[in-house]
């Protein structure tokens, strides 16, 4: 089972939990309040909130099982028609089943040596391209690196003339919230046994590669520090174990060593390293929408043929720490007595708090790409336009100067064209893009020669603000033909799959085909399965490709979910005999995920000896999820005797969820003394084992025994029982007690306690509190509070709710002004909440393009409804290409509707014809 399956199967369990308390939401809260909602299922509130916004999966299945039920019956009694989509959400058998398979992927996600493995088998793939030869980066000791050295940008002079304009300007260090949760985490990351990753995430120019610097040199100042500065160095630091107890690895901009083969083969080699000797600290700084694509489970069809599984199985445990791009008012208060003349000028200039971003020159910077003008502008900007899509669409390799120029002409009008030099338009052009902004930077900067002095000739990288700012304001314009055809001849070949994703994704499959065509040609084995996916998609037998002879290079290569392509081909054409057959090959390779489709088919099919033999062989490597899995499906299939079995065995070789599903089904049958033992058992090391055996014994009376597992789960970090013991205290009057318990609690990950304090705080007037607490719980990671506070505060202070919103989106919620919007609409207020919609558009959150999408259908603006489903498709959205094909259908053009299913777009929008 790989960690892309892990991942991906849990982010839409995810997905669907964040529907349903959509539909909780919307047609249900006004009536039944989270409060009710947690006694109707006997749990608490503050959980029954986290869960339905996807934040957390429970491991109580028969708790949320009873929700969904419940849900479903209030949604019956009140006549809510639900969308068709959606009525799967309200289906507690296929909730109880999907729940099943999700603890199991993460029983075996934590489970001894699986990503070890993972790691170890892509770094020996990397090991074996990394020759002998000196490292090309050491460590050294932290003060022997500059922060220049390290990706600290320059800082702006500011106003005063002491400081020489050519000198590099580090402006004195104002240290804020999150300053404070980096330290903590690096202070017992220093004593730890195994090294720790904190990621610190932020948007361009908010300050999160000082910020890193700042906590380093605070609290590991006396350690090493490594900086590869690609990945081949990574790797190669890697495999030579260079990583030591007290050491740091510096990974600034880590999204570029983790996209594409080679960042595949880094984040397994890293992952290896954490299971290693420690103290030591990778940090790895991002941006919040490169975290998001490197963790998030790819969209439609794709998900099966996603590109990052080993980064989002790196990525995934880790809660990041945000750097807000802007500064509250307490500490633009306490910037603006600083004596530094570039701090004086920053917070003097800089009425939104955006300080870190004017000292990095980012307006300037913005203006002269948006002002530019002739005769060298227009051209200029167009280059720069052509790198920022570049980027955008996931380009990470150097820009030359063959690329841009090829790709430029689609950026110009016809008469800017005719009006070039042939002979100087490009040199010109290159020259403005290339002009340092207040002596700070440009929008093309030079690319450090990678192993010697000086730059690479004729290449060049897009200033990161300039990246930053066309994720936002280029988000719904696809880039035009000229530019897709300057990435066939002149881009990498290494680059094109990550390309050819992206031109899917986005609606443009023929494009996609095209680069997959290529990057296979180069031996691109993964490109040679995506392309058959599109071919089967078309449906064209006129290809000159067989999906089922790419499937089979793909699947020779070592992908597995080519493997079950080919199984489920073998199905289709209705070859059972070889289709089984397949299956047996594909298990075979060893692959975890493809050993336990076999288990699953050969129970199904009867052949109950074969399955279960085979299920213990898998199990005796440390792999007892798969008897779990066995388990689960004899027991839907009525064999509850055989299910205890497996159970048991999964539970002696050390699988304490196995125990804890059998503690379950032991209870469920009226057995509470074998349930207790059962729970006792698997509690060794288990907090919320704990807090399940305290809710038995006082099931059982035990009220005083249940008091004491109550307070002894707390202690070992169990989330429910903090959540217990903390509202105890504020129900007791002890407030410090609880926002303390709060505060641990959202240390280990948990913040929906910080959350419901806020709430509380909120209600009773502690307006300034409620804020505190909620951007506590967002330092601990969850976007969500903000939001939640801005929609209690929309009641009485509308002006103070759209604050909240917008620090929240800031903050990296990325519908928060949309989600506002719909409460207006739902207030009645439709002016305000198409306000908000827009402006929420106009912010970078496309996903209200379907709430926009819907009102002009229900309003009859057909062409309307269509811009916005290109606009989606633009955005990258998979629901975009079905919605215009449902529209043209319903206008009476059904043969555009059909090729717009098989075929999707041209670059301009229009339909494509064909690959």
């Amino acid at each position: 089972m790989t960690g892309k399956q892990v991942s991906s199967q849990e982010e839409e369990f995810r997905a669907d939990l964040r529907r349903l308390g959509n539909l909780y939401r919307t047609h249900v809260a006004k009536k039944v309040s989270q409060r009710q909602l947690g006694r109707v299922i006997n749990t608490v509130p503050t959980t029954v909130g986290q869960w339905l916004k996807g934040k957390v999966v429970t491991p109580q299945e028969e708790k949320l099982v009873l929700l969904v039920e419940f849900l479903a019956d209030r949604l019956e009694r009140a006549g809510v028609e639900v969308p068709p989509p959606d009525l799967r959400l309200l289906d507690a058998d296929e909730w109880r089943k999907r729940h099943t398979a999700v603890m199991r992927l993460r029983n075996q996600a934590s489970g001894a040596g699986v990503r070890g493995a993972h790691a170890r088998t892509a770094l020996d793939a990397s090991s074996s391209r990394t020759g002998p030869g000196e490292l090309p980066d050491r460590p050294r000791s932290f003060s022997a690196w500059k922060p220049e050295q390290l990706g600290i940008h320059p800082a702006i002079h500011g106003d005063s003339v002491a400081v020489p304009q050519h000198e590099f300007v580090l402006p004195d260090y104002v240290e804020r919230e999150h300053d404070r949760h980096l330290r903590a985490r690096l202070e017992v990351a220093r004593t730890g046994t195994h090294p720790t990753l904190i990621v610190v995430r932020g948007e361009s120019c908010a300050g999160k590669t000082r910020t890193a610097y700042e906590a380093v040199r605070a609290c590991l100042a006396d350690w090493d520090l490594v900086y590869p500065k690609e990945v081949d160095s990574l790797l190669a630091l890697l495999a030579a174990d260079v990583v030591a107890p007290e050491s740091v690895l510096w990974l600034n901009d880590a999204h570029r060593f983790l996209r594409n083969a080679e960042g595949e083969a880094a984040a397994a080699a890293l992952q290896r390293r954490l299971e290693g000797p420690g103290p030591a600290v990778i940090i790895a700084t991002m941006w919040p929408a490169d975290h998001r694509a490197l963790t998030a489970a790819p969209q439609g069809g794709v998900d099966a043929l996603g590109l990052h599984e080993h980064a989002r199985a790196l990525l995934d445990p880790v809660a990041p720490v945000d750097v807000p791009p802007s500064f509250t008012e307490l500490e633009l208060r306490a910037l603006r007595t600083s004596r530094h003349p570039s701090l004086e000028t920053a917070a003097r200039t800089s009425p939104t708090g955006a300080i870190t971003q004017t000292l990095a020159a980012a307006p300037q910077l913005v203006d002269h790409y948006e002002s530019a003008v002739a005769p060298d502008g227009p051209y200029g900007k167009a280059i720069i336009a052509a790198a920022m899509d570049a980027r955008r669409f996931g380009l990470t390799s150097p820009l030359t100067e063959a690329f841009l120029e090829a790709a430029v002409p689609g950026y110009l009008t016809d008469q800017q064209r005719a009006a070039a030099d042939p002979d100087t338009w490009f040199a010109g052009a290159l020259r403005y893009a290339r002009t340092r902004v207040m002596e700070v930077t440009a929008a093309l900067e030079a690319v450090a020669h990678p192993s010697g002095m000086g730059s690479l000739s004729g290449a060049y990288r897009l200033a990161d603000y300039l990246d930053h700012y066309a994720r936002t304001t280029r988000q719904y314009r696809f880039p035009p033909q000229v530019f897709w055809s300057a990435v066939e001849h002149h881009v990498p070949t290494t680059e094109l799959m990550g390309l050819a994703s992206a031109a899917e994704e986005h609606g443009r499959r023929r494009i996609a085909a095209a680069l997959y065509r290529r990057a296979a040609g180069a031996g691109e084995s993964a490109a040679a399965g995506r392309l058959a996916n599109l071919l089967e998609l078309a449906g064209d037998s006129q290809q000159a490709e067989s999906p089922y002879e790419l499937y089979q290079e793909a699947a020779a290569a070592g992908h597995p979910w080519a493997w079950r392509a080919l199984v489920r081909l073998e199905e289709e054409a209705g070859n059972s005999e070889g289709a089984e057959a397949m299956l047996r090959q594909a298990a075979a390779t060893g692959d975890l995920g493809l050993l336990e489709d076999l288990v699953e088919y050969l129970e199904r099919r009867g052949e109950r000896d074969e399955a279960e033999s085979l299920a213990r062989r898998v199990a005796v490597d440390g792999h007892t999820w798969i008897l779990v899995k066995l388990a689960d499906l004899r027991r839907a299939l009525g064999d509850s005797p055989g299910a205890g079995i497996l159970l048991r065995a999964a539970g002696d070789a050390g699988d304490g969820w196995a125990l804890q599903k059998l503690a379950d089904m032991r209870g469920a049958a009226g057995d509470l003394v074998s349930a207790e033992a059962l729970l006792r058992e698997s509690a060794v090391g288990h907090s919320e084992a704990l807090y399940a055996l305290m809710e038995l014994r006082r099931d059982l009376g035990d009220h005083e025994g249940a008091r004491v597992l109550l307070l002894e789960a707390a202690e070992e970090g169990s989330i429910s029982a903090l959540y217990d013991v903390a509202m105890e205290r504020e129900e007791a009057g002890d407030h410090a007690e609880a926002e303390r318990l709060a505060r641990e609690s959202g240390s280990y990950g948990s913040t929906g306690l910080l959350q419901e304090l806020a709430s509380l705080r909120e209600k009773t007037g502690e307006h300034e509190l409620a804020e505190l607490l909620a951007r506590d719980a967002v330092a601990a990671g969850d976007t969500d509070a903000l939001l939640d506070l801005a929609l209690l505060r929309e009641a009485s202070d509308r002006e103070g709710a759209e604050r909240l919103a917008r620090e929240a989106a800031a903050n990296g919620h990325p519908s928060a002004l949309q989600t506002l919007s719909r409460a207006r609409a739902e207030g009645g207020d439709r002016e305000g909440a198409h306000r908000l919609a827009w402006e929420a558009v106009r912010a970078g959150e496309p996903g209200v393009l379907r709430d926009l999408l819907d009102e002009q259908i229900e309003a009859g603006d057909r062409d309307g409804a269509e811009r916005s489903a290109l606009q989606a498709a633009n955005c990258g959205y998979h629901w975009a290409l079905p919605e215009l094909a449902l529209l043209r259908a319903r206008a009476g053009d059904p043969a555009s509707a059909e090729l717009i299913r098989r075929f999707g777009l041209e670059a301009d929008g229009s339909v494509c014809p064909g690959f």
